[in-house]
């Protein structure tokens, strides 16, 4: 069965824009494994615009409480700085059950495209050997038109993560070249040895089609859409509809 991380990052956000500890991160979190979520799921950012290393350090200890993985996102080429260790250092002292390298700048609002197979392998190779030696598995964000998908499994990685932001917008438009984009990306990676992550703009709307074209995906990490649909569903009742809508695509109870 696929399983759900629900991101917390937009909790801090808010948390953030106000000062202060309202809402709690790790309160919004417990809510969503209580509620039957299999993970956590965060991205820490070196300007600290929402995720912070002590976020980092306290999720770390709920999920060890819950017995849940722990999946932490992040760009292993960033610098550290006041305030931000740097990705691996915050997972040499967390140690993830996922660490996620996603090639994201400073500048930019979100994640919006995944690792160039064709250039990166050689330096993401001693980042993910470090990884793997502190016990984490490694998956990398991928878009899902990249011709050198299969690469990823080169450097040592466990997975990738599919870049489904293109796949959500096209299904808006009732377009599905994305969905065959990534359903041929997994086949792919799977033949490369590599087991097949989901993430990004995944919404109610679109997540039972994309799960059902390609039921082995092994875990989707959603956050954005998730805690705006719990704006006016309740954060709870939320989690639990997108477990309904996991277990209605794959078939299982």
């Amino acid at each position: 069965m696929t399983k759900l991380s629900v991101n917390v990052n937009k909790v801090a956000v808010l948390r953030n824009s106000r000062g202060g500890s309202e809402p709690d991160v790790i309160r919004a979190a417990r809510v969503c494994l209580d509620a039957g979520a299999h993970g956590i799921t965060v991205h820490p950012r070196p300007d600290a615009r929402h995720i912070r290393a002590d976020d980092v350090h306290a999720l770390a200890v709920l999920c060890g409480e819950y017995e849940v993985e722990f999946n932490l996102e992040g760009n292993p080429f960033a610098p550290a700085r006041p305030g931000y260790p740097g990705f691996i250092e915050l997972c040499r002292a967390v140690r993830p059950a996922q660490a996620t390298l996603v090639p994201d700048g400073d500048a930019q609002i979100t994640s919006d495209h995944g690792f160039d197979f064709n250039h990166d392998i050689p330096a993401l190779t001693p980042l993910v050997s470090e990884l793997k030696s502190l016990g984490c598995r490694v998956s990398l964000f991928a878009d899902a038109d990249h011709p050198a998908i299969a690469r990823a499994a080169e450097c040592g990685a466990d997975r990738i993560e599919l870049y489904t932001g293109p796949y959500a917008a096209a299904h808006a438009e009732g377009d599905s070249h994305a969905l065959q984009h990534c359903i041929h990306a997994a086949q792919t990676a799977q033949a490369a040895g590599l087991a097949v992550n989901a993430g990004h703009d995944l919404s109610q709307d679109n997540l039972g089609d994309f799960l059902r074209a390609i039921p082995s995906i092994q875990e989707v990490s959603i956050g954005h859409a998730l805690i705006s649909e719990a704006l006016y569903n309740g954060l709870a009742n939320t989690v639990r509809a997108y477990l309904d809508c996991i277990a209605s695509a794959t078939g299982e109870a």
